[in-house]
């Protein structure tokens, strides 16, 4: 058996290279992020360089989510190429411990990488989503790209009054609209005037119209400060019919599910996007997995430059099997279940099978 301090500096190895590839890759994204964010943003009438630095700190972990398999991938390659370029994986097959052995604390270390990602970044990454849309919103921004909820229409009908919402963008999970176009229609289906509002804010029996400009047939247009929209919409409901899997974090989704259902909303995005997160770490130890099937015989036969474009190709024909397959489930082709733990079971049997034809022949 491995020993307990051999374990631990493999470990450590393991966990200081992924705490490098996280700071790098972090680092280049908020470069990129910052960047882009500055040349689509800076013509809003209350954009600042301050203000675009914090959006992207608010950005930034739900574009680092998307990172961590790969960020799996090339810590495990590259901490098991380093030990290989030292001898010290030589020097462990001489004592006697097998790979299986010596591999245990890179797949501890991804495990928990896994679990660190679900319970911790994908909160963060969530509310930091709900924060940059708040702050685009606040410097005037009518374009929507950026947000993590899609372009809401939403029709409703109280008593004679038929009616059709539009916005911009969402806020506040579906309770806030942001440049808001109401269209009010008379029991023929014409149309028989036109709100249109800074915002609208969802209240308990109706929705409160802010900045609102009415438009009636033969009619000048009227300013309003305020209006009331009467509505026999839930909060509940608007956030469900608005709201996308991977903006809820993942403590939230099985409450989700729960009134989704209630409301007879199709669930198979959130189940799995909650399939999906129960899985990733076993997804980041499939990837630790691959990475050392082509690391291993780096110093033995002298392929580290296909080896490694061998390893990097595998590990991105997985994550593009992942989301290709996730995308199914999401619309009901596949079943959630196997939608999200499908490929990675395939992944780690592939790559156990690999390590046992190469080390056992």
């Amino acid at each position: 058996m491995i020993s307990t301090t051999l374990g631990r500096y493999f470990f450590r190895r393991y966990a200081v290279t992924t705490f490098w590839f996280l700071t790098g890759i972090f680092a280049l994204i908020f470069i990129i992020d910052f960047s882009e964010l500055s040349n689509r943003m800076s013509q809003l009438p209350r954009y600042s360089v301050a203000g675009a630095l914090l959006m992207t700190t608010f950005r930034i972990p739900m574009i680092l989510q998307q990172t961590v398999p790969f960020v799996a991938l090339f810590a495990g390659m590259t901490a098991l190429i380093s030990l290989n370029r030292r001898y010290e994986l030589v020097v462990t097959r001489a004592a006697g411990i097998s790979v299986w052995q010596f591999l245990q604390p890179f797949v501890i270390g991804a495990f928990l990488f896994g679990i660190l990602t679900v319970i911790a970044l994908n909160p963060i990454a969530a509310w930091g989503t709900k924060q940059a849309e708040a702050l685009e919103a606040e410097w005037g921004s009518s374009s929507s790209a950026g947000s993590a909820i899609s372009v809401p229409w939403l029709r409703q009908i109280y008593g004679n009054d038929d009616m059709i919402i539009g916005a911009r963008s969402v806020q506040d999970e579906g309770k806030k609209l942001v440049n808001v176009t109401v269209l009010h229609f008379d029991p023929l289906g014409t149309i028989v005037s036109r709100q249109d509002a800074a915002t609208a804010k969802l209240e308990d029996g109706y929705w409160l119209l802010n900045a609102v400009t009415e438009t009636r047939n033969g009619q000048l247009p009227r300013r309003l400060a305020t209006a009331q929209l009467p509505t026999h919409l839930k909060p509940e409901f608007v956030q469900e019919t608005l709201a996308k899997a991977d903006s809820i974090q993942f403590f939230d989704l099985q409450r989700k599910m729960e009134v989704a259902k209630s409301f007879g909303f199709p669930t198979n995005g959130m189940e799995t996007q909650f399939h999906s997160m129960l899985s990733l770490p076993l997804l980041l130890v499939a990837m630790t997995l691959i990475a050392a099937s082509v690391s291993l015989k780096f110093s033995r036969f002298n392929q580290s430059r296909p080896v490694i474009l061998g390893g990097i190709l595998s590990g991105f024909v997985l994550y593009v099997v992942t989301v290709l397959v996730k995308a199914f489930g999401s619309s009901g082709i596949v079943p959630p279940f196997v939608a999200a733990w499908l490929p990675v079971v395939v992944a780690m049997a592939l790559g156990s099978t690999i390590l046992l034809h190469e080390e056992d022949g």
